[in-house]
């Protein structure tokens, strides 16, 4: 099954390439083949929301929420179980500074 790391914290936390052990924990999952990939995110400041209603197209410079906390990044894996993906995602190193929702994939 894959499942969704989703890397979230608030705007006073490191991006991912300056928090050490992430590329460690990349290679430990490449290795097993628990690794689908992973990606960074550039902040919310830079998105944009579209919505399109009727045959309107509705876009907003920003994310579409106000909130302190953002996704800054996320990583799909494989494992057997929603247990095993909760494992795997407590040893990221993210899960020490900010937060990470465990999502399967549908």
């Amino acid at each position: 099954m894959r499942f969704l790391l989703l890397m979230c914290a608030d705007d006073t936390t490191p991006a991912p390439d300056d928090l050490p052990g992430c590329a460690e924990w990349q290679d430990g999952l490449a290795a097993r083949d628990k690794l689908v990939t992973t990606v960074g995110l550039h902040p919310p400041r830079t998105a944009s929301t579209l919505r399109v209603r009727g045959d309107e197209v509705l876009m907003t410079d920003g994310p579409f929420a106000e909130t302190k906390e953002q996704m800054g990044g996320f990583a799909m894996i494989e494992a057997a179980s929603q247990e095993e993906a909760r494992e795997i995602a407590a040893t990221h190193p993210w899960a020490r500074i900010g937060f990470i929702e465990v999502r399967q994939v549908l």
